[in-house]
């Protein structure tokens, strides 16, 4: 059976190839921290449910030294490389054109399609996650279908995929982070503290007062620890589970959906959420770091507005 376990092998082996890259270039200025540094973040998708928690806690640690002390750099090309790289990628371009898209597409598409045709199929993948291991799929159907439709050198897409991990940095290892820290935070017992800090906030009974500071409570944390789903074990027993569901019997479902979409509206307001709205700023090499912050606060509020005005009127009966 096909289990999570095997895409953080697929991971896992991207990173090591990515450190192996890294070590090999020599016209990379720190090239032996940043490798080191794919390669610990190997380790830990490759080998992390046998290193227990110290050692885990150990690799986490030594990640976030070699980022903290700018141990992450990129490859510098020559301007002759540059030039030529620069050259091939517009002639691809115009032979190709907007075809080059549906590659992009092949990845959704397989997502989709394995997320029903999986569930059709016993004992094939492991049906709690059956929607990862389609997307894994779909990473892999693409990358096949453009060795057979491009064909590129054999290592063009992992020098590629190598050029993209060092602009996002350290960036990618946020999300895993901040999601763990979410249940750190559960198992502390921080959403019981914020819940009595707002129990003195919110009006005694008041269904509008309680849904209101969830959603804003939601897009606050998240601004906060970068991630929603970091915020949500918090706000979730905090106001979620003790108010809205079980005194005022809101539809559980609806509560904690739209109240993820709350969350997210405040990950469009914050440059914690490195690798949504950092990353492509350096992408596009923005003059101002947080440009994408700045683009999306006009429409991160009437969103945030919406979703709380969704959960008053849709989750409780």
């Amino acid at each position: 059976m096909i289990t999570l376990t095997h895409v953080y092998w697929l991971a896992g082996l991207c990173f090591a190839i990515y450190a192996v890259l890294t070590l090999c270039d020599t016209a990379q200025k720190r090239r032996w921290s940043s490798g080191a540094f794919w390669a610990l973040l190997a380790l830990s998708m490759l080998a992390g449910d046998y290193l227990g928690d110290v050692g885990n806690g150990l690799l986490v640690v030594a990640l976030v030294a070699i980022a903290g002390f700018g141990g992450l750099t990129r490859g510098e090309k020559s301007a002759d490389d540059a030039a030529a790289e620069t050259a091939f990628r517009q002639g691809e371009a115009a032979r190709n054109g907007n075809r080059l898209f549906l590659l992009a597409l092949v990845i959704p598409a397989t997502a989709l399609i394995g997320t029903f045709l999986f569930k059709r199929i016993p004992h094939l993948v492991d049906p709690g996650q059956v929607t990862l291991i389609a997307l894994a799929a779909g990473v892999l159907a693409a990358l096949a279908i453009g060795y057979v439709w491009l064909r590129p050198p054999p290592l063009v897409p992992l020098q590629q995929g190598r050029r993209l991990m060092d602009a996002v940095g350290w960036a990618a290892v946020l999300p895993q982070m901040l999601a763990s820290l979410g249940a750190v935070f559960a198992l502390a017992g921080v959403g019981n503290a914020v819940g009595s800090l707002l129990s003195m906030v919110i009006p005694d009974g008041s269904l509008v007062g309680a849904v209101i500071a969830y959603g804003v409570g939601m897009a606050l944390f998240t601004m906060a620890m970068g991630n929603a789903f970091a915020a949500f074990p918090v706000m979730l027993s905090a106001v979620a589970l003790p108010i809205l569901i079980h005194q005022h019997h809101g539809n559980p479902a609806i509560v904690a959906a739209v109240g993820m979409l709350a969350g997210f509206c405040g990950t469009l307001m914050t440059p914690m959420a490195a690798n949504f709205n950092i990353v492509p700023a350096a992408l596009l090499e923005l003059d101002n770091r947080n440009g994408v912050v700045r683009a999306q606060i006009g429409t991160a509020l009437p969103l945030l507005a919406v979703n709380i005005a969704l959960i008053y009127w849709l989750a409780f009966p």
